[in-house]
């Protein structure tokens, strides 16, 4: 049986896979399905679970990938994505891996599809439907809990310059489970903005990440004394690991809608 990525290409199963992973949640995802023990490569980002991956070798950064390395390990499967990774390195792999598998979740039930898809291709069936099992049962818990009036928060991952998120994005669509919405700064899933009054005028509250851009409490009590509006941090990862971290991520959701 094939198993179809997000360009539509078919990759039969392979319990003798040997992978590597250029999208950190999803080597950490490997990891929670089991599959580990063949992960020969992973990028520097990779950093979860921080004892299973530090045995595994490096082949450079998500955008910036070490193609002589890559090949040293010989890898079958090199797992990329559309947002993180670079096209033309992808095109590169495909010249020397047989099974380059591009993944593309936009949605938090997207990772329902993304691990069935890691599970159907490396022979992990059983573990990838526990978890998507248990994903539903958070996803539940999600959709039960009471609804909140609806908000327009602003979500910033980098200051100088400020950078927020799009509607078209993982995070914005995360935000809008709990009735958050994000405004509209202009072209691009990641647009650049100033703090004008209009801006600050249109929207109930900022929320701050813990990554890219390491935003902590000191840039919460900075900027809410410059804009006069709540401002609170929050965990990056938890709002933009699709994967096995989305499954926290519904809970951390939860928990943030009702503080």
């Amino acid at each position: 049986m094939n198993h179809i990525d997000a360009l539509g290409r078919p990759h039969p199963a392979d319990s003798r896979a040997r992978i590597v992973s250029l999208v950190p949640s999803i080597t950490e995802l490997l990891c929670e399905l089991g599959l580990a023990g063949q992960l020969v490569g992973r990028t520097g980002f990779c950093i979860h679970p921080a004892a299973v991956v530090r045995d595994i070798a490096k082949v450079g950064g998500t955008k910036d990938v070490n193609l002589k390395k890559i090949g040293a390990l010989a890898p079958s499967h090199v797992i990329v994505n559309i947002d993180e990774n670079e096209k033309p390195a992808a095109d590169a792999l495909a010249e020397f891996v047989p099974h380059v598998v591009v993944t593309h979740p936009l949605a938090p039930r997207d990772n329902l599809a993304l691990a069935r898809l890691m599970g159907g291709i490396f022979c992990a069936e059983e573990k990838a439907e526990a978890w998507c099992a248990a994903f539903e049962a958070e996803y539940a818990a999600l959709k039960a809990m009471a609804k909140a009036p609806p908000q327009t928060v602003l979500y910033c991952i980098w200051q100088d310059p400020w950078m927020s998120v799009s509607a078209d994005t993982y995070i914005a669509r995360m935000l809008a489970e709990i009735g958050w919405s994000v405004p509209q700064l202009g072209a691009g899933r990641y647009p650049k903005f100033d703090w004008t009054p209009e801006l600050v005028a249109g929207i109930d509250q900022v929320l701050l990440s813990s990554e890219p851009y390491r935003f902590t409490e000191e840039h919460v009590d900075a900027l809410e004394r410059q804009i006069g509006k709540p401002v609170q941090l929050v965990d990056g990862e938890m709002m933009s690991w699709y994967g096995s971290r989305a499954l926290q991520g519904l809970g951390y959701l939860r928990r943030l809608a009702q503080r």
